[in-house]
Protein backbone atom coordinates (compact mmCIF):
# COMPACT_ATOMS: atom_id res chain seq x y z
CA UNK A 1 0.00 0.00 0.00
CA UNK A 2 1.56 3.70 -1.30
CA UNK A 3 1.90 6.21 1.74
CA UNK A 4 3.28 8.28 -1.01
CA UNK A 5 0.60 10.08 -3.00
CA UNK A 6 1.03 11.49 -6.21
CA UNK A 7 0.74 15.43 -6.49
CA UNK A 8 0.24 17.74 -9.35
CA UNK A 9 -0.01 21.72 -8.73
CA UNK A 10 -1.58 24.41 -10.70
CA UNK A 11 -1.04 28.12 -10.34
CA UNK A 12 -2.69 31.20 -10.58
CA UNK A 13 -0.44 33.93 -11.10
CA UNK A 14 -3.08 36.81 -10.12
CA UNK A 15 -3.15 35.73 -6.06
CA UNK A 16 0.02 33.54 -6.33
CA UNK A 17 -2.12 30.44 -5.40
CA UNK A 18 -1.53 26.79 -5.68
CA UNK A 19 -3.78 24.48 -6.16
CA UNK A 20 -3.17 20.46 -5.97
CA UNK A 21 -4.41 17.06 -7.42
CA UNK A 22 -3.34 14.87 -4.99
CA UNK A 23 -3.80 10.80 -5.91
CA UNK A 24 -3.51 6.91 -4.66
CA UNK A 25 -1.15 6.17 -7.78
CA UNK A 26 -2.73 2.56 -7.05
CA UNK A 27 -6.58 3.62 -6.89
CA UNK A 28 -6.64 6.54 -9.35
CA UNK A 29 -8.81 8.30 -6.68
CA UNK A 30 -8.01 12.18 -5.91
CA UNK A 31 -8.71 14.76 -3.71
CA UNK A 32 -7.98 18.25 -4.98
CA UNK A 33 -6.92 20.87 -2.53
CA UNK A 34 -7.96 24.54 -2.36
CA UNK A 35 -9.26 25.58 -6.05
CA UNK A 36 -9.61 28.68 -7.70
CA UNK A 37 -12.48 30.69 -9.45
CA UNK A 38 -10.97 33.03 -11.73
CA UNK A 39 -12.39 36.70 -10.88
CA UNK A 40 -11.97 40.07 -12.47
CA UNK A 41 -12.25 42.96 -9.73
CA UNK A 42 -12.89 45.32 -12.59
CA UNK A 43 -15.40 43.83 -13.91
CA UNK A 44 -17.19 41.48 -11.59
CA UNK A 45 -16.82 38.86 -14.05
CA UNK A 46 -16.13 34.86 -12.91
CA UNK A 47 -14.80 32.56 -14.85
CA UNK A 48 -13.50 28.86 -14.81
CA UNK A 49 -10.25 28.66 -16.72
CA UNK A 50 -8.29 27.44 -14.27
CA UNK A 51 -10.93 24.83 -12.57
CA UNK A 52 -10.94 23.53 -16.05
CA UNK A 53 -8.01 22.90 -16.43
CA UNK A 54 -7.50 21.05 -12.67
CA UNK A 55 -11.29 19.49 -14.74
CA UNK A 56 -9.01 18.44 -18.03
CA UNK A 57 -6.67 16.75 -15.69
CA UNK A 58 -8.59 14.81 -13.72
CA UNK A 59 -10.34 13.05 -16.84
CA UNK A 60 -7.17 12.63 -18.65
CA UNK A 61 -5.67 10.50 -15.63
CA UNK A 62 -8.65 8.80 -15.28
CA UNK A 63 -8.89 9.73 -11.88
CA UNK A 64 -11.77 9.52 -9.69
CA UNK A 65 -12.67 12.88 -7.50
CA UNK A 66 -13.36 11.42 -3.77
CA UNK A 67 -12.79 15.27 -2.24
CA UNK A 68 -12.93 18.80 -2.67
CA UNK A 69 -11.01 20.84 -0.07
CA UNK A 70 -10.41 23.96 1.43
CA UNK A 71 -7.41 24.14 4.07
CA UNK A 72 -9.25 27.52 5.02
CA UNK A 73 -11.66 30.57 4.20
CA UNK A 74 -9.09 32.27 1.49
CA UNK A 75 -9.06 35.69 1.56
CA UNK A 76 -7.24 36.22 -1.20
CA UNK A 77 -9.11 34.20 -4.11
CA UNK A 78 -12.28 33.13 -4.56
CA UNK A 79 -12.95 28.93 -4.26
CA UNK A 80 -14.37 26.91 -7.40
CA UNK A 81 -15.22 24.08 -5.44
CA UNK A 82 -18.81 23.69 -6.22
CA UNK A 83 -17.75 24.03 -10.13
CA UNK A 84 -15.40 21.14 -9.61
CA UNK A 85 -18.22 19.17 -7.98
CA UNK A 86 -20.38 19.62 -10.39
CA UNK A 87 -18.11 18.54 -12.92
CA UNK A 88 -16.47 16.09 -11.02
CA UNK A 89 -17.85 14.59 -8.15
CA UNK A 90 -16.34 14.47 -4.76
CA UNK A 91 -17.20 15.85 -1.27
CA UNK A 92 -16.77 19.36 -0.49
CA UNK A 93 -14.92 19.65 2.95
CA UNK A 94 -13.49 21.81 5.34
CA UNK A 95 -12.36 22.39 8.87
CA UNK A 96 -15.09 22.27 11.33
CA UNK A 97 -14.03 25.89 13.14
CA UNK A 98 -15.39 27.21 9.97
CA UNK A 99 -18.40 28.38 11.55
CA UNK A 100 -16.15 30.91 13.98
CA UNK A 101 -15.40 32.27 10.33
CA UNK A 102 -19.16 32.51 9.26
CA UNK A 103 -20.49 33.93 12.50
CA UNK A 104 -17.53 36.68 12.40
CA UNK A 105 -18.05 37.66 8.51
CA UNK A 106 -21.54 36.96 8.71
CA UNK A 107 -22.84 39.35 10.99
CA UNK A 108 -19.94 41.72 8.92
CA UNK A 109 -21.35 41.34 5.69
CA UNK A 110 -25.17 41.71 6.95
CA UNK A 111 -25.60 38.35 5.45
CA UNK A 112 -29.22 37.79 7.51
CA UNK A 113 -30.63 34.66 8.72
CA UNK A 114 -31.16 32.84 5.44
CA UNK A 115 -27.23 32.64 5.69
CA UNK A 116 -26.61 29.42 7.78
CA UNK A 117 -23.59 29.58 10.48
CA UNK A 118 -23.34 25.88 10.76
CA UNK A 119 -21.14 25.12 8.22
CA UNK A 120 -24.19 23.41 6.16
CA UNK A 121 -22.92 24.65 2.57
CA UNK A 122 -19.60 21.89 3.14
CA UNK A 123 -20.82 18.18 2.70
CA UNK A 124 -18.09 17.45 5.84
CA UNK A 125 -16.37 19.41 8.40
CA UNK A 126 -13.09 17.79 9.63
CA UNK A 127 -12.44 17.51 13.15
CA UNK A 128 -8.72 17.99 14.19
CA UNK A 129 -7.17 14.86 14.76
CA UNK A 130 -9.65 13.08 12.24
CA UNK A 131 -8.35 10.49 9.89
CA UNK A 132 -10.20 9.84 6.25
CA UNK A 133 -8.58 8.30 3.00
CA UNK A 134 -7.99 9.24 -0.45
CA UNK A 135 -7.97 5.95 -2.21
CA UNK A 136 -5.86 3.51 0.11
CA UNK A 137 -3.81 6.06 1.55
CA UNK A 138 -4.44 6.96 5.12
CA UNK A 139 -4.83 11.24 5.78
CA UNK A 140 -5.24 12.76 8.51
CA UNK A 141 -6.83 16.67 9.34
CA UNK A 142 -4.65 18.85 11.55
CA UNK A 143 -6.35 22.10 13.35
CA UNK A 144 -3.49 24.46 12.80
CA UNK A 145 -4.99 27.93 13.39
CA UNK A 146 -3.11 31.55 13.54
CA UNK A 147 -3.83 32.60 10.57
CA UNK A 148 -7.41 32.33 10.91
CA UNK A 149 -9.29 30.45 13.31
CA UNK A 150 -10.31 27.94 10.93
CA UNK A 151 -7.50 26.95 8.97
CA UNK A 152 -6.36 23.14 8.46
CA UNK A 153 -3.29 21.34 7.65
CA UNK A 154 -4.38 17.72 5.68
CA UNK A 155 -1.71 15.12 5.84
CA UNK A 156 -2.12 12.63 3.32
CA UNK A 157 0.65 9.83 3.31
CA UNK A 158 4.13 11.49 2.98
CA UNK A 159 2.48 14.87 1.51
CA UNK A 160 1.29 18.26 4.23
CA UNK A 161 -1.05 20.75 2.51
CA UNK A 162 -0.37 23.58 4.99
CA UNK A 163 -2.48 26.14 3.23
CA UNK A 164 -1.05 29.31 4.53
CA UNK A 165 0.42 28.50 7.42
CA UNK A 166 3.83 28.56 6.22
CA UNK A 167 5.58 29.79 3.23
CA UNK A 168 9.16 28.40 1.20
CA UNK A 169 11.86 28.87 3.93
CA UNK A 170 13.15 32.07 2.57
CA UNK A 171 9.34 33.93 3.04
CA UNK A 172 8.48 32.94 6.11
CA UNK A 173 5.37 32.74 7.94
CA UNK A 174 1.43 33.80 7.22
CA UNK A 175 -0.20 36.87 8.37
CA UNK A 176 -1.89 36.88 11.70
CA UNK A 177 -4.19 40.41 11.56
CA UNK A 178 -7.31 39.06 10.10
CA UNK A 179 -10.36 38.62 12.14
CA UNK A 180 -9.26 35.65 14.35
CA UNK A 181 -6.16 35.46 13.87
CA UNK A 182 -3.36 35.53 16.06
CA UNK A 183 0.39 34.84 16.45
CA UNK A 184 0.48 33.27 19.56
CA UNK A 185 -1.59 30.89 17.88
CA UNK A 186 0.64 30.35 14.77
CA UNK A 187 3.67 29.46 16.58
CA UNK A 188 2.17 26.46 18.50
CA UNK A 189 0.57 25.32 14.94
CA UNK A 190 3.67 25.68 13.60
CA UNK A 191 5.46 23.46 16.21
CA UNK A 192 2.57 20.74 15.23
CA UNK A 193 3.56 20.62 11.67
CA UNK A 194 7.65 20.23 13.42
CA UNK A 195 6.46 17.05 15.10
CA UNK A 196 5.73 15.54 11.61
CA UNK A 197 9.01 13.34 10.21
CA UNK A 198 11.82 15.78 8.60
CA UNK A 199 11.12 13.98 5.68
CA UNK A 200 7.78 14.69 5.43
CA UNK A 201 6.66 16.47 1.68
CA UNK A 202 5.44 20.48 2.34
CA UNK A 203 2.90 21.89 -0.60
CA UNK A 204 2.15 25.89 0.01
CA UNK A 205 -0.55 27.46 -0.78
CA UNK A 206 1.09 30.63 -2.15
CA UNK A 207 4.79 31.67 -2.49
CA UNK A 208 5.80 35.00 -3.76
CA UNK A 209 9.15 34.92 -4.26
CA UNK A 210 11.31 35.96 -1.79
CA UNK A 211 13.93 38.60 -2.81
CA UNK A 212 16.92 37.31 -5.01
CA UNK A 213 14.85 34.07 -5.98
CA UNK A 214 13.34 34.05 -9.86
CA UNK A 215 11.09 31.12 -9.83
CA UNK A 216 7.88 29.71 -7.94
CA UNK A 217 8.47 27.71 -5.72
CA UNK A 218 5.47 25.22 -3.71
CA UNK A 219 7.39 22.79 -2.18
CA UNK A 220 9.52 22.14 0.85
CA UNK A 221 10.03 19.91 3.76
CA UNK A 222 9.63 19.69 7.32
CA UNK A 223 13.09 19.59 7.68
CA UNK A 224 14.12 22.24 5.73
CA UNK A 225 11.52 24.23 7.61
CA UNK A 226 12.72 23.65 10.54
CA UNK A 227 16.20 24.42 9.58
CA UNK A 228 16.09 27.63 7.29
CA UNK A 229 12.85 29.39 8.00
CA UNK A 230 13.76 33.01 7.92
CA UNK A 231 10.52 33.72 10.73
CA UNK A 232 10.61 30.49 13.02
CA UNK A 233 13.40 27.40 12.28
CA UNK A 234 14.12 25.08 15.24
CA UNK A 235 15.56 27.67 18.23
CA UNK A 236 13.10 30.71 17.74
CA UNK A 237 10.96 31.41 20.82
CA UNK A 238 7.31 32.21 20.91
CA UNK A 239 8.05 35.39 22.37
CA UNK A 240 10.91 36.14 19.69
CA UNK A 241 8.29 34.99 17.14
CA UNK A 242 5.43 36.85 17.44
CA UNK A 243 7.12 40.33 18.19
CA UNK A 244 8.52 39.99 14.61
CA UNK A 245 4.73 38.69 13.25
CA UNK A 246 3.00 41.35 14.66
CA UNK A 247 5.11 43.84 13.59
CA UNK A 248 5.66 42.93 10.03
CA UNK A 249 1.29 42.84 9.95
CA UNK A 250 0.85 46.39 11.27
CA UNK A 251 2.58 47.46 7.71
CA UNK A 252 0.90 45.17 5.86
CA UNK A 253 -2.56 46.29 3.41
CA UNK A 254 -5.50 44.06 3.32
CA UNK A 255 -5.76 41.75 0.10
CA UNK A 256 -6.94 42.78 -2.43
CA UNK A 257 -9.63 40.39 -2.91
CA UNK A 258 -10.49 39.80 0.71
CA UNK A 259 -14.07 41.76 0.60
CA UNK A 260 -14.97 39.12 -2.44
CA UNK A 261 -13.56 36.07 -1.27
CA UNK A 262 -14.89 36.07 2.18
CA UNK A 263 -18.29 35.85 0.92
CA UNK A 264 -17.63 33.62 -1.09
CA UNK A 265 -16.09 31.40 0.69
CA UNK A 266 -17.47 31.44 3.86
CA UNK A 267 -20.47 30.16 1.61
CA UNK A 268 -18.69 26.94 0.38
CA UNK A 269 -17.49 28.87 -2.81
CA UNK A 270 -21.09 29.35 -4.02
CA UNK A 271 -22.15 33.41 -5.17
CA UNK A 272 -24.38 34.97 -2.77
CA UNK A 273 -28.18 34.41 -3.70
CA UNK A 274 -30.17 36.47 -6.49
CA UNK A 275 -31.56 39.79 -5.58
CA UNK A 276 -35.19 40.14 -7.16
CA UNK A 277 -33.90 41.41 -10.11
CA UNK A 278 -32.50 38.10 -10.87
CA UNK A 279 -28.59 39.58 -10.54
CA UNK A 280 -26.20 38.38 -7.41
CA UNK A 281 -24.12 41.04 -5.62
CA UNK A 282 -21.18 41.31 -3.51
CA UNK A 283 -21.13 43.73 -0.96
CA UNK A 284 -18.22 46.30 0.21
CA UNK A 285 -18.42 47.05 3.36
CA UNK A 286 -17.03 50.81 4.18
CA UNK A 287 -14.66 51.87 6.77
CA UNK A 288 -14.59 48.45 8.57
CA UNK A 289 -10.84 47.58 7.28
CA UNK A 290 -7.54 49.47 8.01
CA UNK A 291 -6.34 50.08 4.65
Amino acid sequence: MSKHPEVKAFFDDPSNTFSYVVWDPDTLRAAIIDSVLDYDPASGTTRCDGADRIIAFVREKGLECEWIIDTHVHADHLSAAPYLKEALGGKLGIGEHITTVQNTFGKLFNAGTAFARDGSQFDHLFRDGETYRVGNIEAVAMHTPGHTPACMTHVIGDAAFVGDTIFMPDYGTARCDFPGGDAHTLYHSIQRLFALPDATRVFLCHDYKAPGREEFVYETSIGEQKRANVHVHTGVSEDAFVTMREARDAKLSMPTLILPSVQVNMRAGQLPPAEDNGVRYLKIPLNQFSG
